[in-house]
């Protein structure tokens, strides 16, 4: 089949496939893929990092069906995921894919990410360490509840939306308005440059949801048969500090307790199970908020799905 980006239009078209963890969205890409000369693009911060494949659902090359999938694998452990870093890598990619007339289909698991690529981002100070060390030890000094307090004097409408207890956000919210003398609405909506030449063809999976917890839990299982035990040892005997970001993502974090004889196999089997279950109503809300997505109501592995999503591309370009 003719690739959509054949098609002489300003604006090329580009998939976006949203939706909670388990719902299908890497097989959706897939096929999508094959069925329209298109390449897919990883939208996931934790897929992005070497070695973490398992619990991460990164598609396995015998999935990928010769389909060739961008931005997964491209971060060593001690490196770090930002959305900013995210953005830069996709436009990248982009502009490879428009150049060789190939569909984009971006299989999304982190929100934020997509928010930054076709949004932009807000011109936000950097780190400042001085005062983040300033901030510590007056948070130190003064006991719980002072970052907490210092934000809701300078901005009542973030600190509305931080836990008083969380205080790696508190001093960045704290920080980013020392610096610049705005509230933190007002920063993060100035500055941003949306994505330019690129226009978004939405379709969002949203299965049934006592459906998608079977799902999840059974996914876990697989998962764990199919060695991610084994995979979470490995990482650990080869990284130089188990303490890495990728070690907190969802399940290794578990798993890395098993290593450590501080939690048995079967309790982290069920801690999993229930963080997931947990993760994969958040994504539902947080995608429910993004406009201009078209649902469809079940798995992106079910052939009446798929045909769908066929045909509101088709119909888009």
């Amino acid at each position: 089949m003719t690739s959509p980006l054949n098609a002489v239009t300003q604006d090329l078209p580009m998939v976006v496939i949203v939706g909670p963890t388990a719902s299908g969205k890497s097989s959706l890409g897939i096929w999508l893929a094959q069925k329209l000369g298109g390449e897919v693009v990883a939208c996931d911060s934790t897929q992005l990092y070497r070695g973490f494949d398992i619990g991460t659902s990164k598609p396995t090359l015998e999935e990928r069906a010769g389909i060739p999938h961008h931005l997964l694998n491209v971060l060593d452990v001690d490196e770090a995921a930002t959305a900013g870093g995210y953005r830069e890598k996709a436009i990248q990619v982009l502009n490879d894919l428009r150049e060789r007339k190939k569909l984009p289909i971006f299989t999304v698991g982190t929100g934020l990410y997509l928010r930054a690529l076709l949004l932009g981002l807000a011109e936000v100070p950097l780190r400042s360490e001085e005062l983040r060390e300033r901030l510590r030890e007056s948070a130190a000094g003064q006991g719980p509840g002072y970052l907490y307090r210092v934000l809701r004097k300078l901005d009542p409408g973030a600190a509305k939306k931080i836990s008083p207890s969380d205080q790696q956000k508190l001093i960045r919210a704290v920080e980013v308005c020392l610096l610049t003398k705005k509230p933190l609405r007002e920063v993060y909506e100035s500055g941003r440059k949306p994505l330019e030449g690129w226009r978004a063809i939405k379709i969002g999976l949203q299965p049934e949801r006592e459906k998608l917890m079977e799902r999840v839990n059974a996914r876990t299982d697989a998962m764990l048969q199919r060695g991610w035990m084994e995979e979470v040892r490995g990482l650990m005997e080869q990284a130089k500090s188990d303490q890495a970001k990728p070690f907190d993502f969802l399940g290794y974090s578990e798993l890395r307790l098993v290593c450590r004889g501080q939690k048995t196999l079967q309790e982290a089997r069920l801690a999993i199970q229930q963080a997931t279950r947990q993760y994969a109503k958040r994504q539902v809300t947080w995608f429910r908020r993004e406009p201009e997505v078209h649902w469809l109501s079940a798995f992106g592995d079910e052939e009446k799905v798929r045909e769908q999503a066929l045909a509101i591309i088709k119909n888009a370009t």
